[in-house]
């Protein structure tokens, strides 16, 4: 079998006195007078990326702002809806193990579902006060199943990558930004502060599969979680087709083919960026990779440039 080392001193006791002590309700955060505002922008902009698209006014590089936060929050749900199934499969594997172990898994999912819930939430009223509905890749479920299908530390590779992908972009893009609507930041927030926790689980979570399985079979999840990962660019691309098309139909504006091209290469590096490399390239993610044999955080290390 693997040999695991580990450094980070993360223990379920620990993990679960936080998650327990935080507590928020959808309904605290969106709707009634918790509006969004759409004269501000959502998302900061080392992520949305708008600003090089000179040949869009300013009022349609916000709408892009927008319509780049709509889908932002729609590809979080789409993992989380992947990310339930996961946990409890890990759970189910051990239902009968160590107390704090289960509890803080199962604490896991259920956060994880309440965030499906906040997402859909954000839907309905950015549908309803943005103006145009935005197309976004799916169905969530296909994409869900077709992760599903490879090896589980493959696909909890994935999800710690994309966790530790979201504590970059709060704490280094969003925390301190006060350009970003303040609702849409208190969403983020929020989301943030459960999702700490999590990747702290799903570095336990890694280390365990990768205990069950020798080092041809951890090189080889390695593998299938570069595969995930291609599977996942395939879908940006179709989704920077989509804002493009929400962005014409929302201006009535068709844009050059030149225009396009552009858009397209400014576009598909920001989403690459966003959900891709922010998170292989995150300190703690690449210190868990390493973790788990030699020359597999290299692998990393190696590819990450085409997501900048």
């Amino acid at each position: 079998m693997a040999t695991v080392t580990a450094r980070h001193g993360f223990t379920y006791p620990a993990i679960l006195e936080v998650a327990e002590r935080i507590n928020w309700r959808v309904e605290d955060l969106i709707g009634g007078s918790k509006r969004l505002d759409f004269s501000r922008a959502f998302l900061p902009e080392s992520l949305a990326r708008v600003e090089p698209l000179t040949f869009l006014t300013p009022s349609e590089r916000l709408a892009l702002n927008h319509i780049r936060a709509c889908g932002y929050l729609h590809v979080f749900g789409i993992v989380e809806e992947f990310i339930v199934p996961f946990v409890l499969r890990h759970v189910e594997r051990d239902v009968r193990g160590e107390s704090y172990q289960v509890r803080s898994f199962l604490e896991f999912a259920g956060e994880e579902a309440k965030h499906i819930h906040l997402f859909r939430r954000f839907k309905e009223e950015f549908d309803s006060g943005f103006g145009a509905r935005c197309q976004l890749i799916g169905p969530s479920e296909a994409i869900g199943d077709a992760v599903l299908t490879h090896d589980d530390l493959a696909v909890g590779l994935v999800v710690q990558q994309i966790e530790w992908m979201t504590q970059r972009h709060y704490i280094d893009s969003v925390a301190n930004n006060e350009q970003l609507d303040p609702q849409f930041r208190s969403l983020l927030k929020h989301h943030w502060m459960e999702e700490a926790q999590h990747a702290k689980l799903d570095v336990l979570i890694v280390e365990a599969l990768a205990a069950q399985r020798t080092p041809a079979q951890v090189t080889r999840a390695l593998d299938e979680y570069l595969e995930i990962g291609a599977f996942l660019d395939a879908g940006l691309g179709q989704q920077v087709e989509f804002d493009l098309a929400t962005l014409e139909h929302l201006t009535g504006r068709l844009f050059t083919a030149a225009e396009g091209r552009q858009f397209a290469v400014v576009q598909t590096q920001a989403l690459r960026w966003t959900y891709l490399g922010s998170g292989m390239t995150h300190p703690r993610f690449l210190e868990s990779v390493g973790n788990l044999g030699p020359g597999l955080r290299e692998r990393i290390e190696e590819v990450a440039p085409a997501f900048y």
